[in-house]
């Protein structure tokens, strides 16, 4: 073997060289890249919308159902029975538009 001494001048021709080298190359290595890159991100969507949920997860989301207090619904119903404006916007809302 030759022991050669590392010249940076050299290091930094050969480099440059490369780099040239390359250059005619920028536009396919760009699309490459992002080709990558997409591809990459349509498989992680892939791969977290087939992931089945654990046990613990989906019992508990299923267990917990909203409550509403008994006193709350009636107070909206009072305020509901009370107010002449509430009680045009629900009929209005109740009646069908498409029909005259």
């Amino acid at each position: 073997m030759k022991n050669e001494q590392l010249d940076l001048k050299k290091i930094g021709d050969q480099s440059s060289a490369l780099l040239r080298k390359l250059g005619a190359y920028k536009v396919l290595i760009f699309f490459l890249l992002i080709a990558t890159l997409y591809g990459f991100i349509l498989w992680r969507i892939n791969v977290y919308s087939n992931a089945l949920p654990d046990q613990n997860t989906e019992s508990t989301q299923v267990a917990a159902q909203p409550h509403i207090d008994q006193s709350t619904v009636q107070k909206l119903q009072d305020l509901q029975s009370n107010s002449v404006s509430v009680q045009a916007l629900f009929n209005e809302a109740r009646q069908n538009p498409f029909q005259e």
